[in-house]
C-alpha cells in the first residue's frame, strides 16, 4: 500500500469508504455484518488506514458497525472519519446532540477526522451562521478538548460556493473532501475545485473516484481504447492512476461492496504508475459523451427523505437507460414490475429529495418525464 504524508500522519492512499457496504436482501439499511467484517479486516491487513463513515450512511447503521469492526483494533493503528449531516436543514441546531450519539454509536472516544458534509448552495448560510446554530464553534471546541483531531468538510458545491466557504472560515479546515475523477475534471468543474484548494493549502481527500463504479464499465469502444494503451490494467485502475498523477490528494476514499474490488483496488494502489501525457489526453477523449443525462452517482441520501420510499436511484438509472436506447424495453420491463406506489408516477413533488442531492439533481422532473415516456 502507498503512503502519504497528511500534517503527522500517514495515510494510506486508498480509504475505505463504508457507504455501500455489502448489504442483505437488498435494503441498504441492513449490513451484512460477515461480509463487512472481512473487508475490514481484509483492508487493514493489506495496509488500509482510513475509514470513512457518516451519520446517514446505510440508514445510520454505517456508523455502528464501523466502530463495531474497528474497535478490535488498537485506536492508533487506524484513522476514523465521519461527518454532521448538514445536507439536512433539520439538523442545523442539533450539532452537539448529533456530535455525542455519533461517539456513542462508533464506541469512540474521538475522530480521527471530522467534516461539515456537503457544504453546499442549501447550507453554506446556516453553516456560517455562528450565532442561530454555531456548529463550526462547537466543532472547534470539540477539536481544542482532542475530540476532533483533524476539523474539515465535503462539498459537492459550486465553485462560488466553495470560495465563499472558504473567504469565511478556511483558516479553521485542514482538509477538503470532493468529487473527483476524470470525468467529472471538466464536467462538475472538478479541476477547478482542486485547483482552489491547492490554491488555499488545503489537501483535497478524493471521493468517487469511480463514479458509483460507472467509470469501471465504459462502452466497448472506450474501453478498447484504454486497454490499448495498458493491457495489463484493468478499467477501474484508469481512475485511480488519473488521480495518482495529481499531487495533492493525501487519500482516494473508494466506497467498495465487495472483496473483489476491494483486492484489487488495493493492489492497483499499493503501485504508482501515473499517467502520461499522451494517457491524460486519451483518458479526456474517453471522456467526451459519457455523461448519463442525469448524474446520480447512487449515494442514496434522497431515499432517506422520500416520503413513498421511492427507490430513486434506480428509478434514475432506468431513465438514463431509457434515454441511451432507441429499443429500450428493459426500464419499461422493470417498471410495470413495480407496485404502482413505487413508479415514477408517484411521485408527488414534494422535492424533499432534490433538497439533500449532492449533485442538485432535479429529480421531480425527470421522475415525471420518466412516468410520461414509459407508463
Amino acid at each position: 500500500m502507498l503512503y502519504k504524508q497528511f500534517q503527522d500522519k500517514q495515510l494510506s492512499s486508498l480509504g475505505l469508504g463504508l457507504m455501500r457496504l455489502p448489504i442483505i436482501d437488498n435494503d441498504e439499511t441492513q449490513i451484512d455484518i460477515d461480509k463487512a467484517a472481512e473487508m475490514v479486516d481484509y483492508a487493514i491487513k493489506n495496509g488500509i488506514n482510513y475509514f470513512d463513515t457518516a451519520w446517514g450512511y446505510h440508514g445510520g447503521n454505517s456508523e455502528i458497525v464501523a466502530g463495531q469492526l474497528l474497535r478490535k483494533y488498537p485506536r492508533d493503528s487506524y484513522y476514523i472519519a465521519s461527518k454532521f449531516p448538514g445536507y439536512d436543514l433539520n439538523n442545523m441546531d442539533k450539532v452537539e446532540e448529533i456530535f455525542e450519539k455519533q461517539l456513542e454509536k462508533t464506541g469512540m472516544e474521538y475522530f480521527d477526522f471530522y467534516m461539515l458534509h456537503n457544504v453546499c448552495e442549501l447550507n453554506v448560510n446556516q453553516y456560517l451562521d455562528d450565532e442561530k446554530y454555531g456548529i463550526i464553534p462547537y466543532l472547534l471546541k470539540q477539536k481544542e478538548l482532542g475530540r476532533i483531531k483533524h476539523l474539515g468538510f465535503s462539498s459537492h458545491a459550486r465553485l462560488r460556493t466553495m470560495k465563499k466557504f472558504l473567504d469565511k472560515v478556511g483558516e479553521h479546515m485542514e482538509f477538503c473532501q470532493i468529487q473527483l475523477n476524470w470525468l467529472d475534471w471538466d464536467f462538475q468543474k472538478g479541476g477547478e475545485k482542486y485547483k482552489l484548494l491547492k490554491a488555499r493549502n488545503i489537501p483535497a481527500f478524493v471521493m468517487e473516484p469511480l463514479r458509483g463504479g460507472k467509470l469501471a464499465n465504459l462502452p466497448e469502444d472506450r474501453a478498447t481504447v484504454l486497454k490499448d494503451l495498458r493491457p495489463d490494467e484493468s478499467i477501474a485502475a484508469w481512475g485511480f492512476r488519473f488521480l495518482q498523477s495529481l499531487d495533492y490528494i493525501p487519500v482516494v476514499l473508494s466506497g467498495m461492496s465487495t472483496m473483489e474490488q476491494l483486492k484489487e483496488n488495493i493492489e492497483t494502489m499499493s503501485e504508482r504508475k501515473r499517467l502520461t501525457d499522451k494517457e491524460g489526453m486519451v483518458l479526456m477523449y474517453a471522456a467526451s459523451g459519457l455523461v448519463d443525462p442525469v448524474p446520480c452517482t447512487e449515494c442514496r441520501y434522497c431515499t432517506t427523505h422520500c416520503p413513498l420510499g421511492l427507490d430513486i436511484p434506480m428509478l434514475l438509472s432506468l431513465y438514463n437507460e431509457h434515454n441511451a436506447n432507441e429499443n429500450d424495453f428493459i426500464s419499461t420491463m422493470t417498471i410495470e414490475s413495480l407496485a404502482e406506489n413505487k413508479r415514477p408516477s408517484a411521485c408527488i413533488n414534494c422535492k424533499s429529495c432534490e433538497d439533500v442531492c449532492p449533485q442538485r439533481i432535479r429529480i421531480s422532473e425527470f421522475l415525471a418525464d420518466l412516468a410520461e415516456a414509459i407508463e
